[in-house]
């Protein structure tokens, strides 16, 4: 599959089920798998059990998404991809660092570029790297910003997931209305809303 292939699937999914669950334990897991979220973000986990909780994921039907930065044992450097795509059977990996995000796009997976949006050099940086090293999918930390969400999503064609402080179905509704294709949450409650 190619990359607007690619992208495209992904932005069907959150069409039909715009509420990512992004998952921190096993608990998470457990609670997950239960839900109707397509899509789960990995957010947990080591380089030994990656691969089984991407299974996990996938044999429930869901789409998995690796955070690499946040998995133990693992390096914010273009190896871990490689693990990734060998070792796991894993759609797509989320990082803060470009030149693993363009790695993974060589790779095929899809690759999501997370940025902390915390004041205005932050997001003028994030515009900088946006138009140079273009990822997939964007994710925007914290996702409790509408005014935010719009102006990215105005300034780039890249769609947006919110993330982050996402507490309430009045949290996603802003974020949606706000342009973001999809909202990702660790609140279990809000992945049965």
């Amino acid at each position: 599959m190619n990359r607007v292939e690619r992208i495209r699937e992904f932005r069907q999914l959150l069409e039909d089920s715009p509420v990512i669950a992004a998952i921190k334990d096993e608990a998470g897991l457990a609670r997950c798998l239960e839900s109707d979220c397509t899509v789960v973000f990995i957010l947990y986990g080591t380089i030994c059990d990656i691969g089984q909780i991407v299974s996990q994921i996938h044999n429930a039907g869901k789409k998995a998404v690796v955070h690499l930065d946040l998995v133990s044992g693992m390096i914010a450097k273009e190896i871990s991809v490689d693990f990734i795509r060998a070792n796991t059977e894993a759609d797509g990996i989320i990082s803060t660092r470009p030149n693993v995000i363009h790695y993974a796009q060589q790779c095929g997976l899809l690759a999501i570029q997370r940025y902390f949006v915390i004041d205005s050099r932050a997001l003028e940086t994030a515009c900088r790297q946006l138009e140079t090293t273009p990822p997939d999918v964007i994710e925007i930390l914290p996702g409790v910003m509408p005014r935010i969400i719009e102006l990215i999503c105005r300034k780039s064609r890249i769609p947006v997931i919110a993330s982050g402080l996402i507490l309430d179905k009045k949290d996603i509704t802003s974020a949606l209305q706000a342009g973001a294709c999809g909202v990702s949450a660790t609140g279990t409650d809000t992945w049965f809303m």
